[in-house]
């Protein structure tokens, strides 16, 4: 038994640092999100909903990519209207309260999508890759390297 006692600061803090908790019926069909790295465990009120919200956003994205097979590629689809399914190559966002999506259609079109944090919601998808001979796209594993480097230099 520890008796640990945190100061109301310590505990204010914990209050509002970033946490992750998911239910699967399988928990062997789909690998969820299981801990906030290290550059994302800052104090959520220290970040712009935009940021907050795409940094989760890369999370999701890489952990979904974790999963698909060596043939298929990370897109999204997205919910309202008729804007179809983009395949993500590249994300961003501006605070305090947009984030932006870069890619194409399934025609091939350059896509952007903008969007206010308060509309969020995305749809992951797999596609299968366009060239059969490349290696599939992982923009979620440039996205977490893209964090740490400004986690380190902050």
């Amino acid at each position: 038994m520890t008796d640990e006692i945190a100061t109301s600061a310590e505990a204010a803090e914990a209050a509002v640092l970033p946490c992750v908790h998911e239910v699967h019926s399988d928990p062997n069909a789909c690998n969820g999100i299981v801990t906030v790295p290290e550059p994302l465990q800052k104090p959520v009120d220290n970040k712009s909903a935009a940021r907050w919200a795409y940094e989760r956003l890369i999370l999701y994205i890489k952990n979904f990519e974790e999963q698909l097979d060596g043939e298929q590629e990370v897109a999204m689809g997205f919910a309202g209207g008729d804007a179809g399914v983009m395949r993500i190559e590249g994300m961003g966002y501006f605070d305090p309260d947009i984030i932006t999506y870069y890619g194409s259609d399934t025609s091939g079109a350059r896509t952007q999508l903008v969007q206010h944090v308060s509309q969020l919601n995305v749809m992951l998808r797999a596609l299968p890759k366009r060239n059969e001979a490349a290696p599939a796209n992982r923009i979620g594993f440039r996205l977490v390297s893209d964090l740490e480097a400004d986690a380190a230099e902050t």
